[in-house]
């Protein structure tokens, strides 16, 4: 079994390119989707977030209001490392489980697994992994990318992009490069060439 790495930026497609790898047959496991997880309402990490950040950071159901706490970290470098410190761990702890689960299935058709990660690097690359790939796309094509999916302002995307690792640095630590300046099929064409080598051309069969 192949467990590889899946990276880029805010807004830079990685989640085109996991739900093509899906497509093709990799097993994805999300940590944005485990995210949302360890923090649901009554959860150790729910508790720490309303202890540290306040009850105003709640949504009227009691689940976190990640759009409200995602501008307070974005805004705020101590913040955004205190939540880190809260979530991370909870998050990665919860991937790798999966990933032995994965591993202990005596199946074939499972052996590409993807771990899907926004901040591989930035939280230190984890052991164990066959290689990382990471979505790039230029600077000023993912300010345009969030001005027009989140609403955002030009700086307040700017401010976003700047909390993270830049996406040129995180190239030159990549096994892989999967470039989606362009459209989506000039994109899935990369990608399809990328499985074609992970599985050697044979298939998940």
């Amino acid at each position: 079994m192949k467990v590889i790495g899946l990276t880029g930026g805010i807004a830079s497609g990685k989640s085109l390119v996991a739900g093509i790898l899906r497509e093709l047959g990799a097993i994805v496991i999300d940590a944005d989707a485990i995210a949302r997880e360890v923090v649901e309402p009554g959860t150790e990490a729910w508790k720490e977030i309303v202890g540290s950040f306040g009850e105003e950071y709640l949504l009227p159901s009691g689940h976190v209001d990640r759009k409200k706490l995602a501008r307070k970290i974005f805004q705020d470098p101590a913040a955004r490392e205190k939540l880190e410190a809260i979530t991370h761990p909870r998050i990665r702890q919860r991937m790798f489980e999966e990933v032995e689960r994965q591993r202990s299935l005596d199946n074939s058709c499972r052996r590409i697994v993807i771990l899907d990660i926004p901040l591989l690097f930035e939280r230190g690359r984890p052991p164990g992994l066959d290689g990382v790939i990471v979505v790039y796309a230029n600077e000023e094509v993912l300010i345009e990318r969030l001005i027009a999916r989140d609403g955002l302002t030009r700086e307040e995307a700017e401010l976003r992009l700047r909390a993270q690792m830049p996406l040129s640095e995180k190239v030159q630590l990549a096994d892989w490069v999967i470039d989606n300046n362009g459209p989506p099929e000039a994109t899935r064409a990369q990608v399809e060439a990328l499985w074609r080598e992970l599985t050697g051309d044979r298939g998940l069969v």
